[in-house]
């Protein structure tokens, strides 16, 4: 199927060739008619799927359809993180170039100002973060009463970084009639709950099994010591010439600390996380970007909805607490049916968290354990592949099994101890002798 086979105009089509895609991704296929035919929909799509044009070419088909009120905002696009917000604004802006539109990113981290001037301006769609968008809304700087279509973009982790409340309160300030999109990369009770009392009788899409990986991406682990993970990182970066790679830490001070040390071993890098004010965030993105720094460090919170094309490798060098955090983690590599690599760098302190990621996979990742590297990574490293780990199942049944042999065998002790103990008083009781004898 072309692009052209789904009903979109002659001047997002010149967007799209420009962009040199010819043909739709399986989420575009599904979504794009879906929404032009003004259904609700509650699309499950992995990160790397495209899916932000599978919402942004059709909305800005129907908004191309009829003029607004004095330019008031007629579409509303709310992201977790700023980073998202920028990606999506940018391809608005990007597959939008050719339509008499306008649209504008509201964010926290940078001033009002500028913001509240496009607002006066007059704008069609708005991308923004939910608390910036409330403080716009309480100082009565934007009118969200025209609102035709509302898009909610990886509600999951809106919901994880605790922004329900600011969704309802968005919510109650949007017209009634609307259509809604809402997008999620994994699916939980409270996703559903929130489709439920949002959405009106939506079209469900789903392209991938539900908290996996893409197929495009090769994944990798390498069992190594935990003082020696900076040296192996280094090593493999040196080695494999890599010239983009993500990393990933749990920490914002790890993250920090990480980028200084490969920049002591000769390795461009930039720190990325949410204390890093709004300018330096976007200042380290477009030097990776552009490959000005070979390596960008970040946290989950900072890198998600983070768009590098053709992002070869991605790095785990401290494996999340939450398994569908690695999920979204490796999704920044193999996108768009691109090819990608992740590596987990896993210690024996994180073997608990690896079993959680491979029952959520529902498969092993290939294992090499790391031997003889040296602390400044000058040593060779000697890898030893396929180190038999059990299957994560195997292992629950396994650990279910003694747990229920140690309580039999508790149960038997129990039993032998009150049996002794009755025989002990029927003894004692026979070597009493009665009064007077």
């Amino acid at each position: 199927m072309a692009f052209s086979a789904l009903g979109l105009s002659a001047e997002l089509l010149r967007a799209v060739a420009a962009q040199g895609y010819a043909r739709p991704t399986p989420i575009q296929s599904q979504a794009i008619p879906a929404v032009l035919s003004r259904r609700d929909i509650l699309a499950g799509a992995q990160t790397g799927t495209g899916k932000t044009a599978a919402f942004t070419l059709p909305m800005l088909q129907l908004l191309s359809e009829s003029t607004g009120q004095h330019h008031l905002p007629r579409s509303l696009v709310l992201t977790p993180t700023r980073e998202l917000a920028a990606q999506v604004g940018e391809s608005v802006s990007t597959y939008g170039r050719h339509l008499p539109l306008r649209s504008m990113q509201i964010f926290g981290g940078v001033g009002m100002g500028p913001q509240l001037a496009q607002l006066r301006r007059g704008v069609d769609i708005i991308v923004a973060t939910p608390g910036r968008l409330l403080d716009h809304a309480g100082q009565h700087n934007v009118d969200l009463s025209t609102i035709e279509l509302l898009v909610l973009d990886e509600a999951d982790r809106m919901l994880d970084m605790g922004f329900i409340h600011d969704i309802r309160r968005i919510v109650n300030l949007l017209p009634r009639e609307r259509q809604n999109l809402l997008f999620s990369a994994t699916y939980s009770r409270e996703i559903e709950q929130l489709a439920k009392g949002l959405l009106n009788h939506p079209q469900r899409i789903e392209v991938a099994p539900r908290n996996t990986a893409a197929e495009t991406v090769k994944q990798l682990m390498y069992s190594v010591a935990k003082e020696q993970k900076r040296a192996l990182l280094s090593h493999l970066i040196r080695c494999g010439d890599w010239q983009q790679v993500l990393v990933f830490t749990r920490t914002k001070h790890g993250a920090n600390r990480l980028a200084q040390q490969l920049e002591r071993d000769g390795i461009t890098a930039a720190a990325i996380h949410g204390n890093k004010s709004q300018g330096a965030r976007t200042r380290a993105l477009a030097d990776f970007k552009r490959g000005a720094v070979r390596t960008l460090v970040a946290t989950d919170i900072a890198a998600r909805g983070l768009d590098i094309d053709r992002l070869p490798q991605v790095v785990n060098f401290e494996l999340p607490h939450v398994p569908e955090d690695y999920v979204h983690r490796i999704g920044r590599t193999g996108r768009a049916g691109a090819e990608g690599t992740a590596i987990s760098l896993v210690c024996a302190d994180e073997r608990a968290l690896l079993v959680g990621i491979e029952k959520l996979l529902e498969r092993r990742i290939k294992c090499e354990v790391v031997t003889g590297l040296e602390n400044d990574g000058a040593t060779t490293v000697a890898l030893r592949s396929n180190e038999r780990r059990p299957n994560p199942e195997h292992v629950q049944r396994k650990k279910h099994a003694r747990t229920q042999s140690s309580n039999r065998d508790r149960a038997a002790r129990d039993a032998a101890s009150r049996h002794r103990g009755r025989g002990s008083r029927t003894a004692n009781s026979g070597n009493k002798r009665s009064p007077g004898i």
